[in-house]
């Protein structure tokens, strides 16, 4: 008997590649879909991956895409089995926040797309791994392959996107909350605050990892999703 289904939600400027390890371990022994949130905003994100969603599933969110299944659970919490998150911030934009981003959105009109995706998750933001140079250039590829227009809408859906925070104190379901320790563009502090308001959120800490974590440390994330997965769904 096949385990229930999993969808894979990439964040900004990533495609199924993010979750390469994962998907290859985990579609062993469950269907999986990565679903790439290419719509206008968060809600049209959520609303393609319920028309495209079993009727119930698993979710896996990385940055925007951890919106993306917040999103999904606010709108058909009883399609949701459980959520993992990883790097995710489900918060409103700041307005400081949002102005920086404009001149990453001017950039990726100007056809510097490469550098842009440098720009929103910097070499800082990871581990100083070996393989930091490595995933950096898969961050790249994956960003030219999606495109400036991706890019503008990727962006434009959080600036804004909703605060998710009454969503999540109400999420009466397992949730993981996956943290690369070295992640500066969502600290760790952040995401222990937002594990602390579910009733049933978990907080992982993924050693020598960064915003990445799927991609720096493949078989940790790997092995915490799977036991995550295999756990039981109830909360009761």
């Amino acid at each position: 008997m096949m385990a229930e289904p999993v969808i894979f939600i990439p964040g900004m400027l990533c495609d199924a590649r993010l979750f390469l390890h994962q998907i290859l371990q985990l579609s062993q022994s469950r269907a999986v879909t990565v679903m790439l949130p290419l719509q206008a905003t968060v809600e049209e994100m959520s609303e393609a991956v319920l028309e495209a969603a079993p009727a119930k599933v698993a979710l896996v969110g990385h940055g925007l895409g951890g919106d993306v299944a917040l999103d999904v659970f606010r709108r058909a919490p009883e399609r949701v089995s459980r959520m993992a998150l990883i790097a995710s911030n489900p918060m409103a934009e700041t307005p400081q926040l949002a102005a920086a981003r404009e001149a990453r959105m001017v950039g990726a009109r100007m056809g510097r797309i490469a550098q842009v995706a440098l720009d929103e998750i910097p070499p800082g933001a990871l581990a100083p791994l070996e393989t930091r140079d490595a995933t950096l250039a898969l961050l790249q590829e994956m960003a030219v392959g999606l495109g400036a227009e991706a890019f503008l809408g990727q962006s434009r859906a959080m600036q804004r996107r909703p605060d998710q925070q009454k969503v999540m104190r109400r999420a009466m379901l397992p949730v993981l909350i996956l943290a690369g320790r070295l992640d500066t563009v969502v600290p760790l502090r952040r995401q222990d605050f937002l594990s602390a308001l579910m009733p049933y959120g978990r907080l992982q800490i993924i050693e020598d990892a960064g915003h990445l974590a799927p991609l720096e440390q493949p078989e940790a994330v790997t092995a915490a999703l799977r036991v995550f997965l295999d756990g039981p769904s109830s909360v009761r």
